[in-house]
């Protein structure tokens, strides 16, 4: 492209091309010629070297000047420096490359130039006129518009540059033998030769003749050693691999190209100077070979040791704190999510999935390693549920559940994520390169349950669960024996009998999870080892035997004998749940009811492998579709009654909701209940239906059910004392019918839409057709008023009731009802304290019609029934007897009365209004029996905290007092038998009561539990561990010490006792609650402790700071025991951890422990706050630590402690974060992601460059930012991505000035796009230097 040169450089341009000729006529010297023009264009003030020049000489010798000595002076003009080197290579390209076939000497004299000067990358940088040196090369040849970049910075037209040259080599080196056909596009990206060529060139017109052959041989062979030096010298070679981080899709296409000439090319194969073998190899794993060429983070002290490998030192179920400690982070999850106090709107199958992902990238391991880590985890889960506490908690199924469902299914996560993008990036792509991709998770998972049948004592499954191992066992020998194809045993084998000659484990149980989520195929029965014993016939006791689930497959009716088999037995593939559901559906009403039981028998508690199924078609059973003929108000939903309540029924137990709660139907759900609780609550209940069980049931019972279940769906039971002035709320979204309605409405309008999404949607059924249509509070009215008014009840007393009003009547009728038999001596009179009207129970009509109300108008009047009640009993109106006697009349009568009895009295407990009350065994019940037993058992369960419990006075079991509505309520429920009909119902009062019961001064919570351990013997180990949680509620003090219980057992910091001295997850979490005993006594480890108490904290935002001030104590200690001052003196004289000595070994174990310590604390601030509590530590915990001064400590170890503290912070805060917000963009979480890392980035920006003050010691806050920025860019690259390029930018500038610039470097390769440029520079730079 010809440049115009402005009218005052005509005259210079002029002299320059007379300076040419007169070098043609006279054949001077090249160099003397460039030596003069250098001195004619300095006297003229040229600044030098000039890109005009360049431009002006290019155009004037191609081709019209076109001569060899016209070549000789280009090349000298580029070695005295008064023309850019890359930007003559640059206007040569497009005219020398495309006509190399006319002109071979051209061609083979340009690449002459691109060896000599094509790697003169420093002075071009350093040059005055490097901006616009690289505006010309891009306007040049299009860069920017070609690769799509619109970051114009002259570093990544640079990269973009060296990118095109060589790209345009291998096009040309394809073309030159017919090999373009075989790549992708079938064409070159560039011109690859001229069409129209009529220029006399270098050669003469004559005919083609063999040297050309020979020429064009030799400049192919030239080309591709050319490419080859590209790819491999130490600067282009980190370009390369800084343009396939940012521009992939060019890359693939480039990547193909090159493997075709690498491969096809007889060039190659017939040539002597280039290696054939590397060229193929280099070809084969371009990317790779570039990341091994390119790496730009050295293994110094920090990354040689924290990230030292990725071989997991996996031991048994008593291993101490080695590297498999690392992963009980997962551990520590699997333990939050059993509590079975609270459903999760959350799914812990996707939290599981971002932790593991973020433990894999934080640990720098293999997926082998990751599973292997989870299935330990896992297992070790349920081996703690071998010999559980009995109370209202969930069971063996629901801890089979998260290892055989939930573990699984997350692990399908994690592999479908990757061949998702797999699947994406092939549609994008013009190779198959994302081939070599494929799989690699799913080996991991291969490897891993192939290596966990060395745990054997891991393996050995619960006695409930002993058959069905055997089972699993079974089905493989079947298998291997070939019986299946032959006979047919294989599809249709009943299970449902133990085998004998199988003995099979929890390994083959796993197996049978994946295999049947298509995790793997059958290859898994023949492993080695896989079955023990014979396998060469079919195990006694299933020969013969036809399968229930079979004879339902094959039409049979469903008789009571075959119903109460199928709800026994669980189903075994989803195409047998789909038959039921069809029944569900379709069938006669005695069917519909018969499928619902079976649906909610076996196959949802433990029919792991489509237990996700079972859960979304029970889901969508409760929402039946409208008759298109319905019409009025009347509700559909009432004609299902006696269907929809054996379902409601049937998903009430504790581990069914729970179930529910870690598949994260939760918010599902409840826009099921939603519309039930709506249409029966509004309706009289004048219509009854008999179950064919024999059961009544009215609309009263469906919607009691069904309201008591919605309840137990949020934190219904939480005392309002969070809320109320002096107290800190709850960090976090508070669940709500609102919050979960809006939850629900997101996950099913953004359902699908990824490729991870459409890929699990595979695995769901094509037979539900599930809305996704939004729902509102506003569809339910009556649901809306009732959430209303439980909000004003707990907010403020009740308002007062207007006498001769609706409620009024209904207020009037359910006192009679309840206290007939105390109105018998007399007219009474109840006054509620919220009014002045006298609600006189005498002469009330208390018949049937009277009382048959919808349920919703009874809940509205409840609150003031309560009321009165409540205030009678104060008064002496009521014997205490009387008013448990009356509550249990009105819960009988409405069950969903629970619910407002819950909220009431909390409110009132906490409003503080009423006189507490002696429990002394004559008017109310008596703790004295076993109060001091029940005291002196909480304080040996506390005693390894060091927590101090209060003491009563000497008289205090006769002074014990328990507030009146906190009396009433204990007093309640202790009238309840124990039975599956009672369970459902006091499942929602017992965490409220014991939730108010610890919220109350001490010890009201003893009190309550020597209640209850009297009344139920067996649940005593229960509920004294609940009765222990109290003392946390009300004093940090013991929290901070349970907390520092909980860091000295993991890393083993209390070698005094036995039980902590090995550290590691068995002294965090033991192995049972039944497992340590003193003095008889059932005590609890201290991380169990602490999950079941963190719930009950009421600031949980003291907690960051006070891990923060543990972790930096743990480190200290840490440091103290495993480097002894004389090694802590050779470390100091060294500066490169790899020539550690014989310090090494210390060092190396201290970092494993150091990192262990920052796990344990990262872990429990995300469990205690969640995402919230995890941002205030890094916007406000973290930067006030450092800017605060701590204190000069005696560092005898040489500086070593708080080099160690400033990498613990660093592991803490990614671990924390990544916990919170996940590595990449999966979770919702991560939206809230770049704002506070933009803030935490500011921060440390803002301090190295000198903007903020520290207070910390500066080795720690030297090792903070560059372990921070580390584990960063190694194990979190999307972060970097999100970040703002200038922060990016000045971070690396600071880093630089540290003389960390490797580390500065792959900050800016991390950034994209935007920091490419800038990378690119660096990289010149840095190599210059070496």
């Amino acid at each position: 492209m010809a440049v115009t040169p402005p009218d005052s450089q005509l005259h210079l341009w002029d002299t320059v091309t007379s300076l040419i000729r007169s070098a043609q006529e006279t054949n001077v010297d090249p160099l003397h010629w460039a030596l003069q023009l250098r001195l004619t264009l300095v006297s003229a003030g040229i600044s030098l070297p000039s890109p005009d020049l360049a431009q002006f000489l290019v155009s004037h010798i191609f081709w019209e000047n076109h001569t060899p000595l016209s070549w000789k002076l280009l090349e000298k003009s580029i070695t005295v420096n008064i023309v850019p080197p890359l930007l003559v290579l640059a206007l040569l390209s497009p005219r020398v490359i495309p006509n190399r076939k006319p002109h071979p000497a051209a061609y083979r004299l340009y690449m002459e130039l691109l060896k000599r000067h094509a790697f003169s990358f420093m002075p071009l940088i350093r040059g005055s006129e490097y901006q616009k040196t690289m505006n010309y090369i891009d306007d040049s040849l299009h860069l920017s518009e070609i690769f799509g970049v619109q970051d114009q910075e002259p570093g990544s037209i640079l990269l973009l540059f060296i990118f095109s040259i060589v790209w345009q080599l291998v096009d040309a080196s394809l073309d030159e033998e017919g090999l373009l056909d075989l790549t992708s596009n079938k064409r070159s990206k560039w011109p690859s030769r001229s069409h129209d060529m009529e220029i006399d060139g270098l050669e003469n017109p004559v005919k083609r003749n063999e040297n050309y052959d020979v020429l064009e041989k030799a400049n192919t062979e030239m080309a591709i050693e050319l490419i080859q030096e590209f790819m491999q010298n130490k600067v282009t070679s980190r370009i390369f691999h800084l343009a396939s981080q940012n521009m992939p899709r060019h890359w693939e296409d480039f990547s193909q190209r090159f493997r075709v000439l690498a491969t096809k090319s007889v060039a190659v194969r017939n040539s002597k100077h280039i290696n054939q073998e590397a060229l193929t190899q280099l070809a084969s794993h371009t990317r790779k070979f570039l990341e091994r060429d390119s790496k730009t983070i050295p293994r110094g002290e920090f990354h040689a040791i924290v990230s030292s490998g990725s071989k997991l030192a996996l031991t048994s179920q008593y291993h101490g704190s080695s590297e498999s400690a690392l992963w009980l982070p997962i551990d520590l999850f699997f333990e939050d999510i059993m509590d079975g106090t609270q459903a999760a709107a959350a799914s812990a199958v996707e939290n599981l999935t971002g932790l593991v992902k973020a433990l894999q990238a934080a640990n720098s391991t293999t997926w082998h390693d990751a599973f292997l880590a989870l299935w330990l985890a896992a297992l070790r889960l349920v081996q703690r549920e071998r010999d559980p506490i009995e109370g209202p908690v969930p069971r063996t199924d629901t801890f089979l559940c998260v290892l055989l469902s939930v573990t699984p299914l997350a692990i399908a996560n994690i592999i479908e994520e990757e061949e998702s993008q797999w699947i994406e990036q092939s549609a994008s792509s013009p190779s198959n390169q994302w081939k070599e991709k494929k799989g690699k998770c799913r080996q991991g998972l291969v490897n891993s349950l192939q290596q966990l049948g060395d745990y054997e004592s891991l393996l050995t499954p619960p006695l409930s669960v002993q058959s069905v191992a055997n089972q699993a066992a079974a089905k493989a020998v079947v298998f291997i024996s070939g019986t299946a194809n032959g006979n047919g045993y294989y599809e249709n084998t009943s299970m449902n009998e133990s085998p004998s000659g199988c003995s099979g484990n929890m390994r083959h149980l796993i197996v049978e999870a994946c295999i049947s989520r298509n995790l793997l195929d059958t290859a898994a029965y023949l492993w080695p080892g896989f079955v023990v014993g014979g396998t060469n016939q079919v195990p006694q006791g299933i020969a013969g035997n036809i399968s229930c689930w079979s004879l339902v497959m094959k039409g049979s009716p469903l008789t009571p004998s075959l119903t109460n088999s199928l709800i026994t037995t669980p189903a075994s593939s989803l195409a047998e749940i789909e038959k039921m559901y069809e029944v569900a559906t379709t069938g006669s009403e005695d069917e519909k009811i018969a499928a619902a039981s079976i649906l909610c028998g076996a196959s949802l508690f433990r029919g792991w492998s489509i237990q996700e199924h079972v859960i979304i078609f029970i889901v969508t059973l409760l929402s039946p579709p409208a008759p298109a003929d319905i019409s009025g108000s009347y509700s559909h939903l009432i004609s299902s009654a006696p269907f929809l309540n054996v379902l409601l029924v049937g998903i009430s137990p504790i581990d069914c909701v729970q179930i529910f709660s870690l598949h994260g139907v939760v918010p599902l759900l409840a826009g099921a209940l939603m519309p039930i609780c709506e249409a029966f609550g509004s309706g009289i209940p004048d219509i009854t239906w008999t179950l064919p069980t024999g059961e009544v049931i009215s609309s009263h019972a469906v919607f009691s059910t069904a309201f008591t279940l919605l309840l137990r769906l949020w934190r219904f039971d939480h005392p309002p004392l969070d809320y109320v002035l002096g107290d800190v709320p709850p960090v976090g979204p508070q669940p709500n019918p609102e919050y979960l309605l809006l939850v629900r409405n997101c996950r099913l309008e953004c359902f699908g839409k990824s490729p991870k999404d459409r890929m699990a949607r595979r695995r769901f059924s094509k037979v539900i057709d599930i809305s996704v249509d939004p729902i509102f509070m506003d569809s339910f009215p009556r649901l809306k008023q009732w959430y209303r008014q439980h909000q004003e009840c707990m907010a403020s007393i009740l308002s007062e009731l207007k006498t001769g009003s609706p409620v009024h009547h209904i207020v009037d009728s359910l006192l009679s009802m309840m206290f007939k038999k105390a109105n018998k001596g007399g007219s009474q009179s109840l006054t509620p304290s919220s009014g002045n009207s006298s609600l006189s129970t005498s002469g009330v009509d208390d018949s049937s019609d009277q009382l048959k109300l919808p349920a919703w108008d009874i809940l509205e009047a409840a609150p003031f029934v309560l009321d009165a009640a409540l205030t009678a009993c104060a008064h002496g109106s009521l014997s205490p007897r009387e008013l448990a006697t009356g509550l249990k009349i009105l819960a009988d009568f409405l069950p969903a009365t629970l619910g407002t009895m819950v909220s009431y009295f909390s409110s009132e407990v906490t409003r503080g209004l009423w006189k507490p009350v002696s429990m002394n065994g004559t008017d109310w019940p008596s703790p004295a029996a076993n109060l001091a037993s029940v005291e002196q058992q909480i304080e040996k369960i506390l005693a390894a905290t060091g927590v101090d419990v209060p003491r009563l006075p000497a008289d205090g079991i006769s002074a014990a007092t328990l507030p009146l509505p906190l009396a009433a309520l204990v007093s309640l429920t202790i009238t309840y038998k124990l039975d599956k009909a009672t369970e459902r119902f006091l499942v929602l009062v017992g965490p409220a009561l014991d939730s108010l019961a610890a919220a109350c001064p001490w010890p009201c919570m003893p009190i309550v539990t020597s209640l209850w351990t009297q009344k139920v013997k067996r649940w005593s180990d229960f509920l004294i561990f609940s009765a222990s949680r109290t003392v946390f509620h009300h004093n940090s003090d013991a929290v901070i010490q349970l907390l520092r219980s909980c860091f000295t057992c993991t890393l083993g910091l209390t070698p005094t006792s036995q039980l902590c001295s090995y550290g590691g997850v068995g002294a965090l979490l033991g192995h049972g609650f039944g497992s340590r005993y003193s003095g008889g006594i059932s005590t609890a480890a201290p991380g169990i402790l602490y999950i079941k108490v963190h719930r009950s904290i009421r600031d949980v935002m003291f907690l960051t700071e006070e891990i923060l001030s543990l972790l930096m104590f743990s480190v200290k200690s840490i440091a103290t025991r495993e480097l002894p001052i004389e090694q802590a003196e050779q470390l100091k004289k060294t500066k490169d951890g790899s020539r550690y000595g014989i310090g090494q070994v210390s060092l190396s174990l201290a970092m494993t422990r150091v990192k262990l310590a920052a796990s344990l604390g990262a872990s429990l601030v995300w469990i205690s706050g969640g995402l919230n509590l995890v941002q205030a530590l890094i916007k406000e915990t973290l930067p006030s630590w450092f800017i605060s001064v701590h204190g000069e400590e005696d560092d005898e170890l040489g500086g070593m402690v708080p080099m160690l503290r400033g990498y613990a912070l660093a592991y803490f805060a990614i671990l924390s974060s990544a916990f919170a917000w996940g590595v990449d963009s999966s979770l919702p979480a991560s939206k809230r992601r770049p704002r506070v890392l933009w803030l935490h980035l500011e921060f440390l920006v803002s301090a190295l460059e000198g903007k903020i003050s520290l207070g910390c010691d500066w080795a720690t806050w030297q090792a903070y930012v560059t372990g921070f920025v580390s584990l960063m860019v190694q194990c979190t690259p999307a972060w970097v991505l999100e970040v703002d390029v200038e922060v990016i930018k000045r971070l690396s500038k600071s880093l630089r000035q540290w003389n960390e610039q490797d580390l500065a470097l792959a900050l800016l390769c991390a950034g994209g796009i935007g920091t490419m440029g800038a990378a690119t520079e660096l990289i010149v730079e840095t190599c210059h230097q070496l």
